[in-house]
């Protein structure tokens, strides 16, 4: 556990240290918690994005009670502080005074509060045309939120829009200093010119009375290190997470709208584990093991990549065929990624041959010496061990989206086997395929295409074949049990090393149990030779 620190302290201290510090915009409690990841010391509470993700102009729509709320679940989110944008205080200084203490009860460090009239509008839509509080108004706004914080920690900032009002550098100063004798800790120095000379000017005028906080959104072009140079102590991103997600959102919605599917979105953004990471459900699955009893076991995985894929020529020649890369990044690990999205950790390797490159973080290995002269069902002999509960079976050298997996753990049934219509393509290529036989084809209209494996083989009959099984499939702990004996049982083949997995899976019928299935209109590549290799860098 992370020794604590108090917010309020460490928002002083990167306001008081003497260099450049840096604060990124977040609108809720999960964009907080990727400003804290991404290693940023410290957070705004940007009034833009707070109120644009409730949907509502930035001119104090948003209450600010409704406002307070969403900012209790960003530092609830969080262990780094939070600057709030503070916009005018919400009212007069009597609102203001009610303000900070309702931050101070929510863990917020500090305010800020910019000196323009009640209701504000943002600074960067006719700024001309906006008014300033009234000098003595707005020290007075300050003094009360001093006198109201009961942790002496607690940061008030002042924001000060002479600039962006048009009242010139002169009346920047003046306020400055007025801000700072009320009892601010900090000033933010605002400018909506594309080029820092404002900031620039004020900053060889002001002698560092008081810590400056400044907001490039114009200025973004400006080198980082003018900023140190002249002095500036806090820099703030004020609104770039939420504007890049509103354009991640437009894009997705857009495809999603056109395509009428998610199969070309869903590959390229944050998987749904990785939004249960961020919500923290691993820190609820350890206290569930604590106070909950024991469940049923987690999936696991096995993968037969025994073989060294011949056909590949010379990717292969020292390379097994599992670890060819694949787009940057081997085909084997590919997999595991999946396998991890999905909350699977639990993955064992059959390996053969170059059986030494196989490898991964927190992967099993199991080793089939006799890959030359055995296939895949000598290959899942060897590993019976693993096949202990709940368990997704697959070769080593297929690719598939991961809407294949889910569907497929979806499935309740003992033994499922995923199986694609749309197997006539390869077919025609005259390769090996697993081809099924089916008592319910499939039918598009159908929402539920319930299924079961009738034959299996490759030597079935065009008008019978209903679709090919693609290599990957999922048994529960009985049907990993009905797996292991039917497996034992076949030992006793004088063919056995031979056998193939639809041999096994022909077995299994004949003992009366059911292979289900879930059909599936391609999205999977099985890497079979060059020309599959050349298809899976654009898959």
């Amino acid at each position: 556990m992370k020794p604590y620190k108090k917010k309020t302290t460490e928002l002083k201290k990167l306001l008081n240290q003497g260099n450049l510090s840096f604060l990124m915009e977040a609108h809720n409690g999960l964009s907080a918690k990727i400003v804290e990841e991404s290693g940023f010391a410290g957070i705004w509470g940007s009034g833009l994005s707070l109120s644009a993700a409730m949907g509502v102009r930035d001119n104090n729509e948003a209450s600010w009670t409704q406002i307070l709320e969403t900012v209790e679940f960003m530092s609830d989110a969080t262990s780094i502080p939070i600057l709030l944008d503070g916009d005018t205080g919400y009212g007069d200084f009597n609102t203001v005074r009610r303000l900070i203490r309702k931050l101070e009860s929510r863990g917020i460090a500090g305010v800020c509060i910019e000196d323009k009239i009640f209701p504000k509008q943002n600074s960067f839509i006719d700024g001309d045309r906006q008014e300033m509080a009234p000098l003595d108004e707005f020290c007075g706004k300050i003094k009360a939120a001093k006198d109201s914080q009961s942790d002496n920690d607690f940061c008030v900032v002042a924001r000060i829009e002479s600039f962006i009002l048009g009242w010139g550098l002169k009346e920047a100063l003046n306020r400055a200093e007025a801000y700072h004798a009320a009892g601010a800790d900090a000033v933010l120095i605002h400018s909506k010119k594309s080029r820092p000379d404002e900031i620039v000017s004020f900053m060889s005028r002001w002698d560092g009375r008081c810590p400056v906080v400044i907001v490039p959104t114009k200025y973004y072009s400006t080198p980082t290190e003018l900023f140190e140079e002249i002095g500036i102590s806090v820099v703030i991103w004020a609104n770039q997470l939420l504007r890049s997600a509103v354009t991640q959102m437009q894009n997705t919605a857009l495809t999603i709208h056109s395509k009428r599917s998610l199969v070309d979105v869903e590959d390229g953004i944050a998987s749904v584990s990785e939004i249960f990471r961020l919500q923290g459900a691993e820190e609820l699955q350890e206290a569930e093991k604590r106070y909950l009893p024991k469940r049923s076991n987690p999936v696991g995985a096995l993968i037969l990549a025994a073989s060294r894929g011949i056909e590949l020529g010379e990717l292969t020649k020292a390379t097994p065929k599992a670890m060819i890369t694949i787009a940057g990044k081997p085909l084997l690990h590919r997999m595991i990624d999946i396998f991890n999205d999905m909350g699977i950790r639990d993955i064992t390797v059959v390996r053969g041959y170059q059986k030494n490159k196989i490898s991964a973080l927190g992967l099993k290995v199991i080793d089939n010496d006799e890959y030359e002269n055995s296939r895949e069902v000598y290959s899942l002999y060897k590993s019976l061990d693993a096949l202990s509960g709940p368990t997704l079976i697959t070769f080593g050298d297929i690719l598939f989206k991961k809407f294949i997996l889910q569907a497929l753990l979806e499935e309740g049934d003992d033994i499922t086997l995923i199986v694609d219509v749309d197997y006539a393509e390869r077919r025609r290529k005259g390769r090996y395929g697993d081809y099924v036989i089916c008592d319910n084809p499939y039918d598009k209209t159908t929402l539920d295409n319930k299924a079961a494996v009738v034959s299996m083989g490759n030597n079935l009959q065009d008008k019978e074949i209903n679709g090919e099984w693609i290599g990957l499939c999922y048994v529960t702990s009985h049907g990993a049990e009905i797996v292991r004996e039917t497996v034992n049982r076949l030992t006793t083949n004088p063919d056995f090393k031979r056998l193939r997995m639809a041999d096994l899976f022909t077995e299994i019928l004949k003992n009366g149990h059911r292979l289900s299935t879930v059909y599936i209109t391609g999205h999977w590549l099985d890497i079979d030779d060059m020309g599959d290799y050349e298809e899976a860098t654009v898959f």
